[in-house]
């Protein structure tokens, strides 16, 4: 493989939190070189950054699909799958043939089920599939139930130094629920269930993760309680982190006026002041991880009156550009975006990336953040285009992607 210089980019390293303008040389697959001047080596090829930015590659830390093509459009190099399968992750053969899908053009990083078939009563077996490439144990689109086996998964988890991806519902209060208790979905007849659904169950969570010694991940925090307590267990010290989606950042339950399938999500939209205070904990470090949660669905199953839609939206193509909103609104620094998208959660999960330095793999991202464009749900890349942001101009395109040295866009 020929070496690779990317001249005149501004470099932005999460991990360093540096951010300057200078040159980037791949070579064997690794980067071999970083500084501004750097010279050309014989049969080179030079891609003129002209001050875009140069970054790690993403990685997306909560996909339901393996989906390449919206993976590699949204400047996304690798992902954590859920085991929420077809069949389930609860298998160590079953978790190596997940680590294999995205290849050659995507690192797929698979998430061992917390449970046999995620029945959430007989636990897995974590070790052996530890061994065949799980890098984490996942509750997956549920929360566990019994207090008793979540006790139980959070010690196995411990000992073997597995974090635990929890979803932050309690089932005995979302049961049949479609929307969050707010006067949108009076308004509209839904089905609802209080916001304190997340509160309850990521309190219990903490206090049993706590007695285990557990590492603890919440997938996605979506409420002012929610963040609060998450906070607040840091603040005490505890090995807790949450992440989010750029959904939960960006729209309220408003966005379900007209019954708009596509904004049926899960967990559901929350009100304006939950979506302000997910904002304030993307700002200020207590939600550390941005996801697409990339759950694509069919026509078939978003086509249907509300309550019958499948929850879940394609996410993983505009995950950069959506991060971004959050960069030009002000809400975030660009090298804090990129270590929600990037940095934080290969420190997280013990993964390669991250970062920009010299012997790492060459996983990168040159991106444009100026870039106009536009989201249409049948125009995007993968397998399906069903988005709660379908025409919403926004701005940032991926000019080159690189998996190992290699381009894959």
């Amino acid at each position: 493989m020929s070496a690779l210089l990317i001249r005149g980019a501004r470099l932005v390293d999460p991990t360093a939190g540096t951010d300057s303008v200078g040159d980037l040389l791949v070579k064997d697959r690794e980067i071999a070189a970083i500084g501004p001047g750097l010279t050309v080596p014989a049969g080179a090829e030079v891609v003129e950054a002209r001050g875009q930015v140069l970054a790690p590659g993403l990685i997306d830390a909560g996909v339901f699909r393996t989906d390449v093509e919206a993976a590699v459009a949204g400047g996304i190099t690798s992902v954590l799958l859920m085991p929420d399968q077809s069949p389930v992750l609860d298998d160590p053969a079953l978790v190596e043939r997940a680590e294999r899908l995205g290849k050659p053009r995507l690192w797929v990083r698979p998430l061992a089920a917390a449970t046999r078939g995620l029945n959430g009563r007989e636990l897995g077996e974590l070790s052996l599939m530890k061994d065949a490439g799980a890098v984490a144990v996942a509750t997956g689109r549920a929360a566990i139930a019994d207090a008793q086996v979540m006790l139980r998964l959070l010690r196995y988890a411990a000992g073997l130094k597995l974090v635990v991806i929890a979803h932050a519902e309690c089932p005995f209060l979302t049961a049949g629920a479609v929307a969050t208790e707010s006067e949108a979905a009076t308004r509209l007849g839904l089905a609802a269930a209080p916001a304190a659904a997340e509160a309850v169950q990521i309190a219990r969570d903490l206090r049993l993760a706590e007695e285990a010694g557990a590492a603890l991940h919440f997938a996605c925090v979506s409420t002012r309680e929610g963040v609060d307590l998450v906070r607040s267990a840091r603040a005490r010290g505890q090995d807790v982190t949450a992440g989010t989606a750029p959904a939960y950042a960006l729209l309220s339950d408003t966005a379900l006026a007209g019954y708009r399938s596509f904004a049926r999500l899960s967990p559901p939209l929350r009100s304006e002041d939950d979506r302000a205070a997910v904002r304030e904990g993307l700002a200020d470090g207590t939600i550390s991880v941005l996801a697409s949660r990339h759950d694509p669905r069919t026509q078939e199953e978003k086509r249907l009156p509300f309550a019958d839609a499948a929850p879940g939206a394609a996410g993983s193509a505009t995950l950069l550009a959506l991060g971004l909103a959050l960069v030009h609104d002000g809400t975030l620094t660009l090298p804090r975006l990129l270590a929600l998208l990037s940095a934080n959660p290969a420190a997280r999960f013990g993964l390669p990336g991250g970062r920009l330095a010299i012997g790492d793999p060459a996983d990168l991202l040159l991106f444009d953040p100026g870039a106009p464009w536009r989201i249409m749900s049948d125009r995007l890349p993968g397998r399906a285009g069903n988005t709660p942001f379908d025409g919403l101009p926004v701005q940032g395109q991926v000019r080159l992607l690189l998996k190992g040295g290699e381009r894959l866009a």
